[in-house]
């Protein structure tokens, strides 16, 4: 990757979109320091580590969520977002209709999913300074974590005014996303994310060796052990993310006028983990959500108290049903990525086959076979994922803030960012090399 970093500030233009890229990571990382009157900052950290779910969005939005300011939202709706307009497009013929409309139909889902992105922001909106101003309770002015006096005590004009603020700086940061995809190196929306990662874990980490001193040099230790075994996890993680099954097709020659076409091979590449983090992303979203659900309401504070007893994270029922749910989703999610028929007609159309198959169904029931079964060595690597990490951080250090600082899902995304990085590099730098030699 320094190479190709090297490689990359060679050429001018390529530099061009580096810069502009830093630029408005910047202003993102600014934004994400930026305060909102009328929220006390200490009291909204204390109430978002309290919930699994929120502190692992703060860890994505490198600490915004946690310190209440205006991007406290960070790209989290926009995904979410984009996740249930990619899911509607399989079941609704409008949007599946627009999907194979090539630029133009990419064009109207983009402006679907903003407006979705704009309902979900306010809905997320709502739901924390709701639980943040003490849940649905009369005694507003009690709230420790929203200035009620500021609002004249009325919990409508703090919702409205809170949920505009943060609808905003969730729109923000949308925009920032599509205009590094625009104008800078690309994916905007996967680099914010993998800022936000690293910026907590840069804090935490810089916050841990504040603590060393002459005669305390145990948080050094333990930094140090921490990146000792962080750069041997994330090796692990790397060589299984690059590891892919190629099948290998032939095409067969074809004489068109006097022209002979075909003769060629080329092969299908199937990843072990093919659909990324997002079986990861749902399966802690709906785990976490019937929590976030019940702390909303007061009346429901002793379901709430069983549920964290009986699903707290390390419980056997709360790895059971995680490990069940990163399954589920990552069958899922693989039938919608990958369509074996649609694969095999396409080969067929074209004069290929796979050696020792026949075209046709038998060449879909054999696509279907084999990534069913890389999807299930997926499945197993990231429940592998969701928890072992975090046992082998727990062995260098018992600090919460660096066990925080690369959560099980953070480091997938962090690796598939970078590698995702890497490659869209290499493609520019070799897309200028052609244009250089053809002129």
């Amino acid at each position: 990757m320094l190479e190709t970093l090297k490689n990359a500030f060679r050429n001018k233009d390529i530099r061009k979109k580096i810069i502009i890229t830093l630029l408005l990571l910047l202003v993102f990382r600014v934004g994400c320091y930026i305060p909102v009157p009328g929220i006390t900052s200490t009291a909204f950290a204390s109430s978002v580590t309290s919930n699994d779910f929120l502190a692992l969005m703060s860890s994505v939005t490198g600490g915004a969520l946690e310190s209440g300011t205006l991007f406290a939202l960070g790209i989290g709706p926009y995904i979410n977002a984009s996740i249930i307009v990619q899911l509607l497009t399989v079941g609704i013929p409008y949007l599946e209709r627009l999907s194979k409309e090539g630029e133009e139909g990419r064009k109207k889902i983009t402006n679907i999913t903003r407006f979705v992105t704009i309902v979900l922001a306010v809905v997320q909106s709502i739901g924390i300074i709701v639980n943040l101003a003490g849940g649905f309770s009369s005694d507003f002015s009690s709230s420790e974590t929203i200035r009620a006096s500021l609002f004249y005590n009325q919990r409508w004009l703090a919702i409205i005014y809170m949920t505009v603020i943060y609808t905003g700086g969730a729109m923000l940061v949308m925009w920032l996303g599509e205009r590094i995809t625009d104008y800078g190196v690309g994916n905007g929306i996967s680099l914010i994310i993998f800022i936000g990662i690293i910026s907590t874990a840069g804090m935490s980490i810089i916050s841990n060796l504040t603590e060393v001193t002459a005669n305390n040099l145990g948080p050094l230790f333990e930094v140090l052990g921490f990146l000792a075994l962080a750069v041997i996890v994330f090796f692990c993680i790397v060589y299984v993310d690059l590891a892919e099954r190629k099948i290998h097709v032939q095409y067969a020659k074809q004489v068109r006028g006097t022209k002979m076409y075909g003769g060629q091979s080329s092969v299908i590449p199937m990843k072990i983990t093919g659909s990324g983090v997002m079986p990861l992303i749902f399966a802690f979203a709906i785990i976490s959500f019937p929590s976030m659900i019940m702390s909303l309401v007061p009346a429901w504070e002793g379901a709430l108290r069983w549920w964290s007893e009986h699903f707290a994270s390390g419980t056997w029922a709360y790895v059971l049903v995680l490990t069940v749910l990163i399954f589920v989703f990552a069958f899922f999610y693989a039938q919608i990525e990958f369509n074996p028929e649609d694969v095999s007609k396409t080969i067929q159309q074209n004069g290929g086959f796979i050696q020792g198959i026949r075209p046709g169904k038998p060449t879909a029931q054999y696509l279907k076979r084999i990534h069913n079964r890389i999807t299930l060595f997926g499945a197993i690597f990231l429940a592998l994922v969701a928890f072992i990490p975090s046992l082998i951080f727990s062995i260098a250090t018992d600090n919460l803030n660096l066990l925080n600082a690369f959560s099980t899902t953070g480091i997938l995304i962090v690796v598939s960012v970078a590698l995702e990085f890497d490659q869209q590099l290499q493609s520019q730098i070799m897309m200028k090399n052609y244009k250089g030699f053809l002129k």
